[in-house]
């Protein structure tokens, strides 16, 4: 029987013109592999579990249009190939990568002479669908709109950020989340089992400890699992029993320095930052470090990390340890001029200052009230006796004129007016030393009140 080659040139294309004759020798394992059928899809069961939506308008084939969006080998293309399967529509798939409106426009006008014609709808998969800008976005619009073309859009980035608001209002969103441990061990023993498509025919070995380690180091991606095991079988000899022995320092040297998903304009990116300085500002100075630690270790900027200290112990800590901006601001400074890896020092000293500090966020409340009487409210006058008096004729406009100089008063405080219409924007409260400030500052209040 003839073979027949890929769909599309393209290597990433991984569709196939006829899935009994298609020659997927010269593929990884994790295309040889990739699921024929919705039912064999391991992981993902908030969508594809039984009675959801997805798994409803996949067995009726009744799609409408849908964005896949998920951590890289979470099962994206699976999901698209496996409706390409199922569907009685002719499918389409292109990359934003490689695409253009020129190719778009073709597709589109063969999407609506296909539905004119011959009643058959069209199934548009684009892959990357974030790397299509808004002009690009827009052409498909009015053929989504009016059901030329049903959309099957895959990304790795938060549609919500990354596509336009009508392409959004327009399909369905589906998160995919990264595969659970167990969910990469099925595949894998799946991948040595299968001798028509996986490893089956080799005579592996596997240990469990090693199939384990494949399954905790590659963060959910099944891809990346299942290439390290081909390329780990494919390169270990046989023993003298013809057996190739895939263990614990195969998987190791199989998947090499573990690849952190970390996108600098992505979710993963400020996901991160954020869990960083939340772990700060609840106290938990060993999450903290490891927050730091995987931005460190995904090549994030010392400085983005250093600016986010300095803004935590501005915010949470406050002047319950006014040391805690001291120290980050240091780090800051230090980490511009020694860079890394040395920085990692400095940087982690202040994370954890800040983290175990007290906290009180008195200061940024207060400023957040003051800024809301400014923004909603009649401004006030500054009264004339603070008003600048340093220029000449100042006094002749009465400038500064009854202005009480603090320091000449007793614990260099004095009663006078420094607002017109009083109003109470920081509040200290009872932790660190803010406690003192509180005390002081009540002394201070309680004067002028009498």
């Amino acid at each position: 029987m003839k073979k027949k080659t890929a769909v599309s040139a393209q290597s990433e294309d991984l569709f196939f013109a006829d899935d009994q004759e298609a020659d997927l020798k010269g593929y990884p394992l994790s295309v040889r592999m990739r699921p024929e059928e919705p039912k064999d899809i391991v992981g993902q069961e908030h969508i594809l579990g039984e009675g959801k939506l997805l798994t409803r308008a996949l067995s009726s084939d009744r799609l409408s249009s849908i964005i896949l969006y998920g951590p890289p080998g979470s099962g994206k293309t699976t999901i698209a190939n496996c409706i390409r399967k199922k569907t009685r529509a002719h499918f389409e798939r292109i990359n934003a990568v490689s695409s253009n409106v020129d190719e778009l426009r073709r597709v589109i006008a063969a999407a609506q002479n296909r539905l004119r014609t011959a009643r058959a709808r069209t199934i548009l998969f684009i892959d990357e669908i974030h790397r299509f800008n808004k002009a690009q976005q827009d052409v498909l619009m009015p053929d989504i709109e009016d059901g030329n073309v049903i959309l099957i859009g895959a990304t790795v980035f938060n549609p919500f950020f990354s596509l336009t608001g009508p392409l959004i209002s327009r399909s369905l969103v589906f998160e995919l989340h990264p595969l659970r441990k167990e969910n990469i061990l099925t595949l894998l023993k799946r991948a040595l089992g299968d001798k028509e498509r996986g490893l089956g025919n080799l005579n592996v070995h596997a240990d469990e400890k090693s199939l384990e380690f494949l399954a905790e180091i590659c963060d959910g991606d099944a891809r990346r699992a299942l290439n390290a095991l081909e390329i780990g079988c494919l390169t270990t000899p046989k023993d003298e029993n013809g057996v190739i022995q895939f263990n614990l320092e195969v998987a190791q040297e199989s998947i090499q320095k573990k690849q952190v998903n970390y996108d600098r304009d992505g979710d993963a990116h400020y996901d991160t930052a954020s869990a960083f300085i939340k772990s700060m500002r609840g106290s938990d100075p060993d999450a903290a470090l490891y927050w730091l630690a995987k931005m460190l270790y995904a090549g994030e900027d010392p400085r983005f990390i250093a600016r986010r200290v300095c803004i935590c112990a501005a915010e949470d800590v406050g002047n319950a340890d006014p040391q805690a901006l001291v120290l980050a601001n240091a780090a800051l400074q230090v980490s511009e001029f020694i860079g890394l890896p040395e920085a990692r020092i400095p940087l982690a000293q202040a994370a954890v200052y800040v983290a175990c500090a007290p906290k009180s966020n008195a200061a940024y409340l207060g400023i957040e009230k003051a800024l809301q009487d400014v923004k909603n409210k009649k401004l006030q006058e500054v009264p004339t006796h603070l008003k600048d008096a340093s220029y000449r004729s100042a006094k002749k406009l009465g400038r500064g004129e009854g202005y009480k100089y603090a320091h000449d008063y007793e614990e260099h405080f004095v009663e006078q007016e420094y607002m017109p219409h009083k109003a109470t924007y920081y509040e200290p409260t009872e932790s660190g030393k803010e406690k003192e400030i509180k005390e002081r500052l009540n002394r201070m209040r309680n004067r002028q009140a009498r």
